[in-house]
């Protein structure tokens, strides 16, 4: 049987094998959910380029109106739209290490409902943590942690071992 804590290694699975694992939450957000929620999730891959943001916009509201909780569809299209952007943007870079490019492995997208919450999830095979800039005032850029932060409950990230991250945000719907 395999872990499905992502974060301690002990799997020879990739994280990208299978997302998400049966009943996953992020652990820092667990005491959010009431206990017994129930949970539906859905997972979509974005393709390496600018239009996947908005395909990735149309699956989160698409999932949320599917699970009955659309009034949280704009909030979540906006967290999902800089979350998405960062991981294209950030996720798929040349590793040094590996003297390969990183985004061979796929950026996942996953909609984990709990309940009366709702999660998006990124999957990146970048190993950089994201860092919440403070922009100078006429800087373009630089803000999307700070949507991110505003508009969901919680929001964080997982190391995966043996490279990549997750990124996630909890909207209640």
């Amino acid at each position: 049987m395999h872990s499905t804590d992502l974060t301690r290694g002990q799997s020879q699975w990739s994280a990208f094998d299978w997302w998400p694992p049966v009943g996953w939450w992020p652990q820092p957000a667990r005491d959010l959910a009431p206990p017994g929620a129930g949970t539906s999730s859905a997972t979509f891959v974005l393709a390496p380029r600018a239009e996947s943001v908005h395909a990735a916009r149309s699956f989160a509201s698409g999932s949320l109106i599917g699970w009955g909780m659309g009034e949280a569809a704009g909030d979540m299209e906006l967290v999902v739209s800089e979350l998405a952007t960062n991981a294209l943007r950030h996720g798929l870079v040349l590793d040094p290490r590996n003297l390969r490019r990183s985004g061979a492995e796929p950026i996942r997208m996953s909609m984990i409902r709990r309940g009366p919450l709702a999660a998006c999830v990124f999957a990146d095979p970048g190993s950089a943590a994201p860092v919440m800039r403070h922009p100078q005032p006429l800087e373009p850029g630089g803000m999307g942690l700070h949507i991110v932060e505003s508009l969901s409950v919680r929001w964080g990230w997982n190391p995966l071992t043996p490279c990549g991250k997750l990124v996630w945000a909890v909207l209640r719907g």
